[in-house]
């Protein structure tokens, strides 16, 4: 059984002055994966580009591209998708019955999956890095001879115990080392520590970007734009393929949550980046996602 969701996610930027060309890049498009299928997706871009393409990049995600040459002072995205989520298993107790310690040498024999494709998760990336701290840190999980899965589930619910969430204790640009030392910061920060964690241990860990169906207070309807991007990681298990966790909520991933893209750490997959031309800045930036269910 599957739920269709409607995905909106809606980025508006002003600007200081006027701006005489932009260049954007999206990662907005949920891609294909198992157990999700994007059946219909626009995107909508004011003031009207004078180029927009769509590609599938490195890591198999859809990436949308536009250039706009007219001068303005304002920018708005706006990224409609339509996508259908099979039921997932709540827990993973089926999967993942071999110690941690098989699986790093699985990993490093090349012996885990797509040789090519687990590889890139086992070094460092531009924004995480391996070390001896994290190592330390995710051997309190990683006890000799425990089974894959259940180690990682239990680093996830230590992040999620140990780490304070705080929207705005952090921003794109923060290092995961500060975030580490600080012990708060946002969902992007506690999968990229938890990468972090896995790789030190010689364990492949990727970066999932996407959107999760969030609750609407008790007794009340569900709110608008009160929905937004989240992160988590994913690992690869033993005869279960790629298994997602998030720590920011410690639990696996369900069918309330819609894959856009993966990578190595954030910069591979930023919900949308690009280059602005102009003497000013940004004056001002509002996101809104609304992820609701038609079925």
């Amino acid at each position: 059984m599957a739920t269709v969701y409607r995905v909106t996610h809606r980025t508006e930027y002003s600007y200081e002055s006027t701006v005489t060309s932009s260049y954007g890049q999206l990662h907005l498009i949920p891609r294909e994966a198992p157990g999700q299928r994007c059946s219909a997706s626009d995107v909508w871009v004011d003031p009207l580009p004078d180029d927009y393409r769509e590609r599938i990049d490195f890591f198999g995600n859809r990436v949308g591209y536009f250039a706009i040459h007219a001068p303005h002072e304002q920018l708005t995205v706006v990224a409609s998708s339509r996508v259908e989520v099979d039921e997932r298993p709540a827990g993973m107790t089926l999967f993942g019955h071999r110690p941690w310690e098989e699986v790093r040498d699985a990993a490093a024999a090349g012996d885990l999956g797509d040789p090519v494709d687990v590889a890139q998760y086992l070094l460092d990336s531009p924004l995480v890095a391996a070390g001896q701290v994290y190592r330390n840190y995710a051997l309190r999980a990683f006890t000799p001879g425990r089974n894959v899965v259940e180690a990682v589930a239990a680093l996830s619910s230590q992040i999620h115990a140990e780490f304070s969430y705080q929207p705005g204790s952090t921003s794109v640009s923060t290092p995961l080392a500060t975030a580490f030392q600080q012990r708060k910061g946002v969902c992007q920060d506690f999968a990229q520590l938890g990468i972090a964690c896995l790789r030190s241990l010689g364990l492949p860990a990727r970066y999932v970007s996407g959107y999760l169906e969030t609750d609407p207070p008790p007794g009340r309807p569900k709110l608008t734009g009160v929905d937004g991007s989240h992160a988590w990681l994913s690992i690869p298990a033993p005869d279960a393929g790629w298994i997602d966790i998030d720590p920011t909520n410690d639990q696996f991933v369900s069918s309330r949550y819609i894959v856009t893209a993966v990578g190595r750490d954030y910069s591979d997959v930023p919900p949308m980046n690009g280059v602005i031309y102009t003497e000013g800045g940004t004056e001002g930036l509002k996101i809104s996602v609304d992820v609701v269910a038609e079925s």
